[in-house]
C-alpha cells in the first residue's frame, strides 16, 4: 500500500458519505450517516449544518478505524454537497435559521429541492437580465439566488443584514479550514456568479443585477456576503485546487491531522462526472481531453443531473450554464437535469395499492421491490411473442414531470400524468406503472439529450453513476430509447464520493497533477450497455417519444388555456 491516502467526503440529500481511496483509486473504506431534513410545510425543507458536520465526523472517524489506515497518512481531503444555501452569522460564524418564525437556529440551510421562492423566481426571470443567458436563459427555483431573495422577504430586517451565504459545499470547506474562498462550481452554477473577462464581468458578480431583483444590498463591501471580490477580497478555486488545511478544531472533530490539505469542492453531481467520465472504456485507446466533449455524465439518486464539458461555451435554452472553470480552468459545462427520477420510482411504486403486498412477495424471495418487478415485467414478456418489455407498455403513457420540469422546458409549475388508467390493482398494474416510470425517464433523458445536440454538443455516449445503475431494465431503456451506449462505473454507488476523494488527491499535489489526469489514472474500467433492439422495438420507442413530447406540450397549453379564461383577477371573489 502506498503511503499516502486521500478522504472524499459527499453530502446527499438524506446522507453524508466518506470514502477512503489510495493513491491509486482504490477505495479501502466506505461510511455513511443519514441526516436529518425538516419539511414541516409543503415545498419547505431544511437541514443544519451541525447535523451534517457531526454526520461528516461519524463519517470519517468510521473509515479510518475500518481500514486500519494512520490518519497521517491521509493528505488530501476533497467535499461535494447538494446545491443548498447555507446561512451564518457574519459576525459570530453561527447559524442563522431559515425556518419560518427564524428561531430555529440549527435549521439554517435551505435544501435544493425547497420550492418555496416561487414569487421571487418569477420576480428574478421577469428581468431577463442578460446574465440569466448563463443558467439556461432563467434561474430555476432550486437555486439560491431565489431563496436569499425569500429570506429578505420574509426574515427579520436585522437578522437578515447579520447573514452571510454559502452553498453547502463551500460552507463545508469554510468549517473545516476557516476559509471564506468560494468554488467557482456552487457560485457560477447556482448563484449568478460570471466569472472575470466573460461578457465584460469586471467583479464576477453584477452589481446592477443584484439590485433589480431586490438584492442590491449584496453588493456592499466588495460583494463580502457572498465571497467578495475575486483576488480583492475574497478568493474562488476551480475543482479541487488548495482551499487551505485542516484547523486544529477541524482535524481533532474529523479525527484527521492538522493541516490536511483541503480541496475546494463541488455540487455533488459534479462529483459524479469527475468520478466517472474519466474511466477507461474497454478497447477504446485514450485520447486526451477530446473524450470529455462526448460524453454524458447521468447523475442519478433522488433526481438527475445531466453534465456534459465543451472547450468553447455552448448555449442551450433550459438547460444550465454554460458554466465556465467550474471543474476545469478555460473549460465550460452545461447542466442538464430532471427534478425527480429515483424519488419518482419510489414514489409511483409506494403509493400503489399492491405495493405492501408485492413487497411483502419482494422480501420473501429475498429481493428489492424493484428487482422482483423487473423480473415481473420480464416473465409477463416472455408471455407475449414479441418478447418485448416494451411492448406490454405500448398503450401507457406516463408523464412524470411531479415536482415540476428542470430541462430542457425549465417549468416548475410541471406535474405528472398519464394515459390508459385502468381498474386493474394488481401486481401486474403495478408492475406496468413502474415501467411507465422508467419509460419516462429515458425519453426525457433522450430530449435533454436532443436538444442539447442540436445547439452543438456531441453526445454520443452516457456514463451513469448512483443506485440506478443497478437497475438493468432501465439500464437498457436508456441505451436504447437514447440510441447510444451506457457505462456503468467500476463502483456503482460510490462514484461520487469517489469524485470527491480526486479533488483531495488534487489539492494534496499543489497542482503538479491536473483533475483530468488524476481521473484518468484513479477511475478504473468501466463496463457497457449497449444498445440492443429489434425493429419493431425501435419503431415503438420512437412513436412513444412522439407521444411524450406532445403531453408535455398538451400540459402546458392546457395551463395556459385556464390561466387566459381566468385572467388576472380573483373571479371567485369578483363573482361574490
Amino acid at each position: 500500500m502506498s503511503d499516502s491516502h486521500y478522504i472524499g467526503i459527499d453530502v446527499g440529500t438524506g446522507s453524508a458519505r466518506a470514502a477512503l481511496i489510495s493513491s491509486t483509486g482504490e477505495i479501502l473504506a466506505l461510511a455513511t450517516k443519514d441526516i436529518k431534513t425538516w419539511n414541516d410545510k409543503p415545498d419547505h425543507y431544511e437541514q443544519s449544518t451541525k447535523d451534517i458536520w457531526e454526520s461528516i465526523a461519524y463519517c470519517t472517524k468510521q473509515i479510518l478505524k475500518e481500514s486500519g489506515v494512520a490518519k497521517e497518512s491521509v493528505k488530501g481531503v476533497g467535499f461535494d454537497a447538494t446545491c443548498s444555501l447555507s446561512v451564518l452569522d457574519a459576525e459570530t460564524d453561527e447559524p442563522i435559521s431559515v425556518v419560518e418564525g427564524f428561531a430555529e437556529p440549527e435549521r439554517n440551510v435551505i435544501l435544493w429541492m425547497d420550492h418555496r421562492p416561487v414569487e421571487e423566481t418569477k420576480k428574478i426571470n421577469a428581468t431577463n437580465h442578460p446574465l440569466l443567458k448563463y443558467v439556461g436563459g432563467q434561474m430555476s427555483i432550486e437555486m439560491e439566488m431565489p431563496k436569499i431573495l425569500w429570506l429578505k422577504n420574509n426574515m427579520p430586517a436585522d437578522l437578515f443584514n447579520r447573514a452571510k451565504f454559502y452553498d453547502l459545499g463551500d460552507v463545508l470547506t469554510h468549517l473545516a479550514t476557516g476559509a471564506e474562498t468560494r468554488s467557482f462550481c456552487s457560485t457560477v452554477c447556482k448563484q449568478g456568479y460570471v466569472p472575470v473577462g466573460i461578457d465584460g464581468s469586471v467583479k464576477g458578480w453584477n452589481e446592477e443585477f443584484l439590485s433589480s431583483i431586490g438584492l442590491g444590498e449584496l453588493a456592499q463591501n466588495e460583494f463580502a456576503r457572498i465571497g467578495g471580490v475575486d483576488n480583492v477580497s475574497g478568493k474562488y478555486l476551480s475543482a479541487g485546487q488548495p482551499v487551505g488545511e485542516l484547523s486544529v478544531k477541524a482535524a481533532e472533530e474529523l479525527g484527521l491531522a492538522p493541516g490536511t490539505k483541503v480541496g475546494s469542492g463541488v455540487i455533488d453531481a459534479y462529483a459524479g462526472w469527475i468520478g466517472t467520465v474519466g474511466a477507461k472504456v474497454p478497447g477504446e485507446t485514450q485520447e486526451g481531453m477530446g473524450e470529455a466533449y462526448t460524453r454524458l455524465s447521468l447523475v442519478a439518486g433522488t433526481s438527475t443531473c445531466h453534465l456534459v464539458m465543451t472547450p468553447e461555451a455552448v448555449f442551450v435554452p433550459g438547460v444550465w450554464g454554460p458554466y465556465k472553470d467550474v471543474l476545469l480552468p478555460n473549460q465550460w459545462l452545461a447542466e442538464g437535469g430532471q427534478s425527480a427520477t429515483g424519488s419518482l420510482l419510489h414514489h409511483v411504486v409506494t403509493t400503489h395499492p399492491s405495493y405492501t403486498a408485492t413487497l411483502a412477495s419482494a422480501k420473501s424471495e429475498n429481493k428489492s421491490i424493484f428487482d422482483y418487478l423487473n423480473a415481473h415485467l420480464t416473465t409477463l414478456a416472455t408471455k407475449h411473442p414479441s418478447n418485448s418489455i416494451s411492448y406490454l407498455a405500448r398503450h401507457f403513457f406516463f408523464q412524470g414531470d411531479l415536482h415540476g420540469n428542470r430541462s430542457p422546458i425549465a417549468d416548475p409549475q410541471m406535474r405528472g400524468s398519464v394515459v390508459g388508467l385502468s381498474f386493474d390493482t394488481g401486481v401486474d398494474n403495478l408492475a406496468l406503472h413502474y415501467y411507465g416510470a422508467m419509460e419516462f425517464v429515458a425519453l426525457q433523458t433522450r430530449q435533454i439529450i436532443d436538444t442539447m445536440n442540436r445547439a452543438g454538443h456531441r453526445i454520443d455516449k452516457i456514463f451513469m453513476s448512483g443506485g440506478q445503475c443497478r437497475n438493468s431494465v432501465l439500464m437498457k431503456l436508456l441505451a436504447n430509447v437514447c440510441d447510444m451506449p451506457v457505462y456503468i462505473p467500476k463502483y456503482i454507488d460510490a462514484a461520487v464520493v469517489l469524485g470527491a476523494a480526486f479533488l483531495g488527491v488534487v489539492a494534496a499535489g499543489d497542482g503538479k497533477e491536473g483533475l483530468w489526469e488524476v481521473m484518468r489514472r484513479c477511475t478504473g474500467e468501466c463496463t457497457v450497455v449497449d444498445v440492443e433492439r429489434k425493429e419493431g422495438e425501435k419503431r415503438l420507442l420512437d412513436a412513444k417519444y412522439k407521444v411524450f413530447l406532445h403531453m408535455t406540450e398538451a400540459q402546458r397549453q392546457y395551463r395556459k388555456e385556464v390561466d387566459e379564461a381566468l385572467g388576472e383577477g380573483e373571479w371567485w371573489k369578483e363573482e361574490k
